[in-house]
């Protein structure tokens, strides 16, 4: 069996060798036995299922809560010829009846499906009909209350215990204490489960918190120190965009990705990025899942996250080609207040949800018990304009009520529009031969909707973009010309948001069954802030240990290399000491302290030790505010 798996992990993956704990996890899956896995982001886990799905007989069940990821995942395996597919919320009833058709009799080796969807009876009831050879849960700690991600639908899961009692089953995790494993695997109903956990200690990154005066400074400071690639992670859309064309006036190659972008724009950064075309890419909480790329030699906070797990799988995206890199964030006085403003204030309280939930069926006229399973797309901003809702505490009730199954929340950018050509084809062919720029989109919508000329059509942007070889943007803006030219009568309307209401309209009595979820999990979060402002503000304990310690896990020794440590002064005969390091560097021209600001060490200790240098006389100022040796 072990020359099948490396053969199989050559021919589809290239590689020759599997990494730590992979083939352990692997051969017990295809032992039959149930398993734990709990790797590192960048462990490899989707090999840990996707090897045994081809080896074995039969179609595996992949449940993931992370569509793009699985859209990803499908994608990837068929171009690797492997037979995959996915069924995520919003398709309609006769694509999902196609789609478990071939599960059933289509030689389908993988098959991700949402856990929304596993409420569904024509789910359940065709999946009793696969051959099933292995049922995976991915991100498996969202099934724990306890998990920083809950999702009560994965509690569904269970079922699938219940239909195929002799498949093995694999949970699939990063980060979990010792209390969210033992609520996976009750959870589960898993049998005597093996638990492969490899360390949480990743001895090539370096943790360090720099307290920072100017952010954008210490930044072009970070990355322009580093050779390879780098992350960072900011909080906002508005603020990847600012950043990254921070980094560009400053001669850095980067660029933005976030939620907002189409999928063509954030695939396009994306692959710049991963080819090495630029340095950097700025993205919000939603980039990295699912990526590996070896080189990135720097993540950049430049903002605290909400919690020290996904701090902890942010920065892990450091690193992984197991090279030293590190792990910055950039930390100021006004920051704590700043956490507390965008997660303690906005952590949703049940009466919350219940008036965003009532908001929302009035925004779309639902009618007491209707508006199961339909579907709605609109402008985020302006429903919570409408009723005069603050954004980022709807935003959270929105992810409530999405976790708890109440609704499917997706964010997308699209455009409504509609056309109508005011004037005849003869004098539209007059204005083409003067402005023949606009020719191609045009032509496009000509070809594609008949009646533009006789009445108001419904046009889809991408359909006459890909007609006409443009981006949807600039389908926009040639409607746009059009329109102002008194060419075209043109209504248009941006979106941002879908729904789908996943049960009927019942208002309290929605929300009052899923209330001692929204409230522990309120509980949960205040901890989880209040355990990321410690790792934070300490400056007594070693970075790694306490981050370790998060997880049950001890080290025995310092790290040596993050703030705190370095602060302490030298460990080890090899350790590049701060003084060493003014002196070395002075020796060579006369510096700044501004240029002598290095991410090892902190500025108030790099002041204090050239206050000391120039008491003891070993170093002395020039008129230009420099330092220099005596």
């Amino acid at each position: 069996m072990s020359n099948t798996i490396y053969n199989i992990l050559k021919q589809h993956w290239g590689f020759d060798t599997f990494r730590p704990l992979q083939e352990e996890i692997i051969l017990n899956v295809l032992e039959g036995k149930d398993s734990i896995a709990l790797l590192p982001t960048g462990g490899g886990k989707s090999l840990c299922y996707q090897i045994p799905a081809i080896v074995s007989e039969g179609i595996a069940i992949v449940v993931s809560p992370l569509i793009a990821l699985m859209k990803d995942q499908v994608f990837s395996l068929q171009e690797k010829g492997i037979k995959a597919l996915s069924i995520t919320s919003g398709i309609p009833y006769k694509e999902l009846d196609t789609l478990l058709d071939n599960c059933i009799y289509g030689n389908y080796k993988l098959l991700y499906v949402s856990p929304e969807r596993l409420q569904q009876e024509i789910v359940i009831e065709r999946i009793k009909q696969m051959n099933v050879s292995l049922i995976a849960v991915d991100e498996a700690h969202c099934i724990s209350q306890w998990g920083h991600d809950f999702r009560p639908a994965y509690r569904n899961i269970y079922r699938l215990r219940a239909i195929k009692p002799q498949t093995p089953f694999i949970a699939l995790t990063a980060t979990a204490t010792p209390k969210v494993l033992e609520d996976i695997s009750e959870q589960l109903l898993l049998e005597t489960p093996k638990l492969f956990q490899s360390s949480y200690h990743r001895p090539n990154l370096t943790y360090t918190i720099i307290k920072s005066v100017n952010k954008y400074f210490d930044l072009e400071r970070v990355i322009k120190q580093v050779s390879g690639n780098g992350i960072v992670y900011v909080r906002s859309r508005k603020a990847t965009v600012a950043t990254s064309q921070f980094l560009k006036s400053r001669s850095i190659t980067a660029a933005p990705y976030h939620g907002g972008m189409t999928r063509d724009e954030r695939d396009k950064n994306y692959k710049q990025w991963r080819e090495d075309k630029i340095k950097v890419i700025v993205g919000t909480s939603a980039f990295g899942m699912g990526i590996d790329k070896g080189n990135v030699d720097v993540v950049v906070h430049l903002e605290i996250p909400d919690s020290i797990e996904n701090y902890f799988q942010e920065a892990g995206r450091a690193g992984r080609n197991g090279q030293l890199a590190q792990a910055i964030l950039l930390h100021n006085e006004n920051d704590d207040l700043r956490l507390d403003n965008q997660f303690l204030k906005v952590i949703p309280q049940v009466k919350d949800v219940k008036e965003v939930y009532k908001k929302l069926n009035s925004y779309f006229h639902i009618s007491y018990g209707e508006g199961e399973l339909t579907d709605h797309r609109f402008n985020f901003s302006a429903f919570c304009q409408t009723y005069k809702l603050p954004t980022v505490l709807t935003y959270n009730c929105l992810q409530v009520l999405d976790r708890n199954s109440v609704i499917a929340l997706s964010q997308e950018f699209t455009k409504r529009a509609t056309v109508n050509f005011k004037v005849s084809d003869i004098a539209l062919t007059y204005y083409l031969i003067k402005n023949p720029q606009l020719d191609d989109v045009v032509k496009a919508v000509l070809r594609t909707y008949g009646g533009v000329f006789e009445q108001v059509t419904t046009i889809n942007y991408s359909v006459v973009a890909a007609k006409a070889g443009k981006s949807i943007d600039q389908v926009h803006r040639v409607l746009l010309t059009l329109g102002t030219d008194d060419i075209i009568e043109y209504e248009h309307q941006s979106f941002d948001t879908a729904i789908t209401f996943l049960v009927p309209r019942e208002d309290d009595r929605t929300i009052n069954v899923i209330a001692p979820y929204i409230k522990t999990q309120a509980n949960y979060k205040k901890s989880q802030v209040v355990a990321i402002k410690r790792f934070i503000n300490n400056d007594t304990e070693c970075r790694t240990i306490v981050l370790l310690r998060y997880f049950d896990e001890k080290l025995q020794k310092d790290c040596g290399r993050c703030d705190v440590c370095l602060a302490r002064g030298p460990h080890t005969n090899d350790r590049l000491t701060l003084e060493h390091y003014i002196i070395s560097s002075i020796q060579q021209q006369p510096r700044s302290s501004r240029e002598l600001v290095d991410v090892r060490f902190r500025e108030s200790e790099l002041i204090a030790t050239l206050q000391k240098l120039l008491s003891q006389k070993k170093i002395t100022i020039t008129p230009d505010n420099k330092y220099k040796i005596i």
